[in-house]
C-alpha cells in the first residue's frame, strides 16, 4: 500500500506540479514520522527575491520512512499588482534514522507549479535535496535542527529559458506534543546575480504515531 501511494504521489508531481512554493523556504523534517500534520506558514523573501509577504499551508501524511506533503502558497512581491499562487508537494524518504539513531538523513523530491501573474508566464520549479538533522529531545519539547542542501530547477525563469541552481535550507522544527512551530532560512545561489533568500516561520498541528518503522 505504501509503495502504491508513493508512486501515485510522484506521478501527480510529474504531471501537475513539480518545488518549491514560490516565496517560501524549502521546508524539511529529515526524521519523518507517522500520522498527519497540518501546517501554516508566513515567509518574507529578501530584496534580491522581490520582498513582499508569502503565506502558505501544507498537509503531510507520514508513513514512517516516507512522508508525502501537498500544499499551496500565495506571494505578493513588493510593489506588484498581483499575487503568485503555487500548488505542489514533496515526497521525503528517510534513509537513515529512527528511534535508535541520533542522526537522521533523508532524500527530498519536491515540485510546484506557479500560475502566471505580473506579466510573467506560469512556471514550474523542481527540487532535489538531502536533509540532515540531529534531534535534541528536551523536557517538554523536541527540537530538530536541520540542514538541507540541494538543486533547484525552474522553467521558465522570469527572464526566459530554464535555470538550475544550488540552494540550501537551514531550519528547526519544535514540537510540544501535538502542537509545534518551525523556522527556516533558505538561500538559493544564482549563477549570474548573487543569491536570493527567504526567511519563514510557521506553526503545525500533528497527529502522530511513534517512530520505529
Amino acid at each position: 500500500m505504501r509503495a502504491v501511494l508513493t508512486v501515485t504521489f510522484l506521478g501527480l508531481l510529474a504531471t501537475s506540479a513539480a518545488a518549491q512554493w514560490l516565496g517560501q523556504p524549502v521546508w524539511n523534517s529529515p526524521k519523518g514520522g507517522t500520522g498527519f500534520t497540518i501546517s501554516g506558514e508566513y515567509s518574507r523573501p529578501n530584496a534580491a527575491f522581490g520582498e513582499g509577504d508569502a503565506w502558505g499551508g501544507r498537509v503531510a501524511v507520514g508513513l514512517g520512512t516516507v512522508t508525502l506533503t501537498a500544499g499551496v502558497s500565495t506571494w505578493k512581491p513588493s510593489g506588484a499588482a498581483e499575487s503568485f499562487t503555487s500548488l505542489g508537494g514533496d515526497a521525503d524518504f528517510r534513509l537513515i534514522g529512527g528511534t535508535l539513531l541520533p542522526v537522521n538523513v533523508n532524500l527530498q523530491l519536491g515540485a510546484a507549479r506557479t500560475d502566471s501573474a505580473n506579466g510573467t508566464a506560469a512556471r514550474t520549479r523542481v527540487i532535489g535535496a538531502v536533509g540532515l538533522s540531529v534531534p535534541l529531545p528536551m523536557p517538554g519539547v523536541n527540537i530538530e535542527p536541520y540542514f538541507s542542501p540541494g538543486i533547484r530547477y525552474e522553467d521558465p525563469t522570469p527572464s526566459g529559458g530554464s535555470s538550475t541552481e544550488f540552494g540550501y535550507a537551514i531550519g528547526a522544527n519544535l514540537s510540544f506534543g501535538m502542537l509545534g512551530a518551525h523556522i527556516a532560512y533558505d538561500n538559493e545561489q544564482l549563477k549570474d546575480n548573487g543569491s536570493r533568500g527567504v526567511w519563514g516561520v510557521g506553526v503545525h498541528l500533528g497527529f502522530h504515531a511513534p517512530l520505529g518503522m
